[in-house]
């Protein structure tokens, strides 16, 4: 498998678990534009290549954890194992994501660039949304595809990473606040994701949330998973209203 971009559009289909989902992929995400019309969005959190400075073997470490009051929490790793590949660049992939009867199975990615963590946390969501709607995967990968080209809100922050302090843009999305068939997933409709990326950390990821607000301003959210590479910590969330394009 070779990957020369991450592009969303189209080559991450081919990181994910085998033809069925790669075709699901690649209809989810045929470009609103032209071939080369891409959003900041879609440049920093598809189109880098962060793996290339890296040299293997090595992993990258991330912390998984799950909060709200919709489900019973729980707290969990991600591994990314890297290694050269045949010409001795950087780097095939293999994941472990989440353990026990929680691990979600990913193949191994021959030729990364990008960092695969980010895809694989997505489509874990997407299977949850799938499980707690009966909606259907592809739906899901459109609507947050379509966000991140046309409604995400970028901010520049600066956070800690293993004691120092680095710069991090923040993404967020919102991809069901206008979303035609919102009443079929209304509980789950506020959802809205940030993305964290840094070029000071390994692999360019810093951060991911998914986070649904409970109604009414409760403090605790309904539902919110984060992961986090090893050494950051976990970032400021915007307030909602902010959050939606």
């Amino acid at each position: 498998m070779t990957i020369a971009a991450f592009d969303f559009r189209r080559a991450t289909a081919s990181l994910l678990a085998g033809p069925a989902l790669a075709a699901a992929w690649l209809l989810a995400c045929t470009p609103a534009g032209a071939a080369n019309d891409f959003s900041e969005a879609e440049k920093a959190l598809f189109l880098g290549t962060p793996l290339v400075t890296l040299h293997p073997p090595l992993t990258l470490d991330y912390t998984f954890r799950k909060s709200g009051t919709l489900e019973a929490p729980f707290d969990d790793s991600v591994k990314l194992d890297l290694k050269a590949r045949e010409d001795g660049q950087c780097c095939a992939v293999a994941a472990r994501f989440l353990g026990g009867d929680r691990a979600l199975k990913l193949p191994e990615v021959d030729n990364a660039q990008g960092n695969p963590a980010l895809m694989y946390f997505l489509e874990r969501d997407i299977r949850e949304m799938q499980r707690l709607t009966g909606g259907q995967p592809n739906y899901f990968r459109k609507r947050i595809r379509m966000a991140v080209y046309q409604g995400a809100t970028m901010r520049a922050l600066t956070l800690p990473y293993r004691g120092a302090d680095v710069a991090v843009r923040e993404f967020t999305i919102a991809p069901y606040a206008d979303d035609p068939n919102r009443a079929r997933f209304e509980k789950l409709a506020g959802k809205h994701y940030a993305f964290y990326m840094s070029d000071a950390v390994p692999g360019g990821l810093y951060a991911i949330r998914a986070r649904i607000d409970a109604a009414g301003g409760n403090a605790a959210p309904l539902m919110q998973e984060e992961m986090l590479i090893e050494g950051a910590q976990t970032p400021p969330s915007m307030p909602p209203s902010t959050t939606r394009p």
